[in-house]
């Protein structure tokens, strides 16, 4: 079966370019774009989403397809780009709480194998990391805040309008500054544990100049431990709940 470009018009044209914009946010949207879902899953879902989507933006589409191939093709790299625009967006807030977790691991002295050998496995100090992002995840979803990216979706018809040019200035802008607040969060979820850390390296060290024949090293490597999971049991609500506050007002943007 060959289909011609004059076929693709009407409700079969704004359906491709539909999906073609949210297939490419849901292959990198956190959790549901992970190699460990089923491709037939993802699939299904942007198909599902596409088909909801699609009359609320028939307005925004041609009513014909273009002439030739490569403003057809032109258009469709288009609709990709800005899906992976809101995509990357929520991989990018999520991965703050995978730094905070770097740097927790590194403070608490999990991650202390990886100092000793760089070319070690380090499942101690993925470890932190894995569970903070599996558990910002299950809130993103318990919190209905999964939504935003929907809604993130249909609003960038607004930002970026099908046919029209790509703002590649702004969009580089708002990455920059997605990528450095990110960072930013990620280094204040962690600010507590490297504080903690501090104080307690610190009365060890005075300790061992108080009693040169103490192991300090046996002694502190459990307590530096001890006191990183209390601070981490104590802190974890307030930890997510900043989480949350940024996730939604970064995916807001688009609404």
């Amino acid at each position: 079966m060959h289909i011609t470009l004059p076929a693709l018009s009407g409700p079969i044209l704004v359906y491709l370019l539909v999906f073609a914009r949210t297939g490419a946010m849901i292959m990198l949207l956190p959790a549901i774009g992970d190699a460990n879902v089923p491709s037939r899953v993802r699939l299904v879902l942007a198909l599902a989403v596409s088909l909801a989507l699609a009359p609320t933006v028939t307005a925004s589409y041609p009513a014909q397809a273009p002439d030739s191939v490569v403003a057809l093709t032109f258009l469709i790299v288009q609709e990709v780009t800005a899906g992976m625009l809101v995509g990357a967006m929520a991989r990018i807030i999520v991965s703050a709480v995978s730094v905070a977790g770097f740097l927790i691991a590194s403070q608490t002295g999990l991650s202390y194998a990886q100092t000793l050998d760089p070319t070690s496995n380090d499942q101690q100090g993925a470890s932190v990391g894995g569970f903070l992002s599996l558990l910002a995840t299950v809130l993103i979803f318990a919190t209905n805040l999964h939504h935003l990216a929907i809604g993130a979706i249909a609003g960038s018809y607004h930002v970026i309008p099908p046919g029209a040019g790509l703002p590649t200035a702004d969009m580089a802008e708002l990455s920059i500054r997605l990528v450095s607040g990110s960072f930013l969060l990620g280094f204040q979820l962690a600010a507590p544990f490297l504080v903690f850390g501090f104080a307690v390296n610190a009365g060890f060290g005075i300790l061992a100049r108080m009693m040169p024949q103490l192991q300090v090293f046996f002694v502190a490597m459990p307590v530096n431990i001890l006191v990183g999971f209390v601070v981490l049991a104590l802190l974890i609500g307030s930890m997510m709940t900043m989480f949350l506050d940024f996730y939604s007002s970064q995916m807001g943007l688009f609404l």
